[in-house]
């Protein structure tokens, strides 16, 4: 590994706690269900980070290529479901405050 390839992995691996750390962070302020979902998405593109850095830098693209694509599959089928339930949410209780989220029984 030359040291400029070095200097990216530095920042790499820099990137991707931090952003894994501004997605918690989403998580937690808010009480925006839209924003939370945001939140999840930053932390699920700094694992993809992760994965596609690791797979570079270890010599094994393939392997993490295949992770990548697993996640990206998982991303969107969680993406798909909780757009469901904002649509149900906003329709029924006219809101996207989670304290509403608290109050359904099923």
């Amino acid at each position: 590994m030359n040291s400029e390839s070095l200097i990216l992995f530095k920042l790499y691996i820099m990137m991707m706690p931090m952003l894994f750390v501004i997605g918690i962070f989403a998580i937690m302020t808010t009480k925006n269900i839209v924003a939370i979902i945001i939140g999840i998405e930053i932390m699920t593109k700094g694992v993809t980070l992760l994965l596609a850095t690791s797979g570079y830098f270890s010599g094994k693209p393939e392997i993490a290529q295949n992770f990548i694509i697993v996640m990206i599959i998982v991303e969107v089928v969680i993406l798909t479901i909780a757009s469901g339930l904002i649509i149900n949410i906003v329709k029924k209780y006219d809101s996207l405050s989670t304290k509403n989220i608290r109050n359904l029984k099923g």
